[in-house]
């Protein structure tokens, strides 16, 4: 089982993006920022997802979000699936923060429960083959719309979606140049990806 220990961002002022990062959603984010000034415009290809119980987590961490620097993309709002946001950090990364309810069933809490790296891939049977040769095993998969990985509990779950989609789903335009500005680190060894994604080992 593929396990993802952190994701690692590429930001122009690392020490900025970090404390956005704790400030927003608590030290055990299991994202760790480095500096990288490589060119990059639009769309970057990912997004960062947070799960929680209930609608109005989502608020919650939403609100630490803006406070902290981001920017909102797609307010937070009711959907066909749960309810949801998205937002921008000052680093440029696209942050979405939802809960499959769409009603509070209790106290509000900004527990997360889940935190999802969403891969935004031209070919999804390619990528998704590419993954199952490095050791990933399938644990949901919804054609070439969505691919979701087995990883242990308290690992980065990883998923594929349409690069398109993605974007549609986080708000913003599908276009993109340059580097992703991301590195996920995990236990599959180094490698690059079929989209551009570097895979290095985990140092924590």
């Amino acid at each position: 089982m593929a396990s993802i220990a952190s994701v690692i961002l590429e930001a122009a002022d690392p020490a900025a993006a970090q404390r956005f990062c704790t400030d927003a959603f608590g030290p055990d984010s299991q994202v760790q920022v480095r500096a990288g000034e490589t060119p990059t415009t639009g769309f970057r290809g990912f997004t960062l997802s947070l799960t929680v119980s209930q609608p109005s987590g989502v608020d919650r961490l939403v609100e630490a979000a803006v406070e902290a620097g981001a920017t909102t993309v797609k307010p937070a709002t009711k959907s066909f699936w749960g309810y949801g946001g998205v937002v921008r950090a000052p680093d440029g990364a696209l942050w979405k923060i939802a809960s499959s309810a769409k009603k509070d069933k209790g106290p509000a809490t900004e527990r997360i429960d889940q935190f999802v790296l969403l891969l935004g891939v031209e070919d999804m049977a390619a990528s998704k083959q590419f993954y199952v040769e490095r050791g990933l095993v399938v644990g949901k998969s919804y054609g070439r719309k969505y691919v979701e990985f087995v990883t242990p509990p308290n690992s980065v779950k990883l998923a594929l979606y349409g690069h398109r989609a993605l974007a549609k789903d986080a708000g913003v335009a599908p276009e993109g140049t340059g580097s992703h500005r991301l590195v996920i680190g995990g236990d599959r060894g180094a490698f690059t990806d079929p989209d551009g994604f570097v895979w290095e080992t985990a140092t924590r």
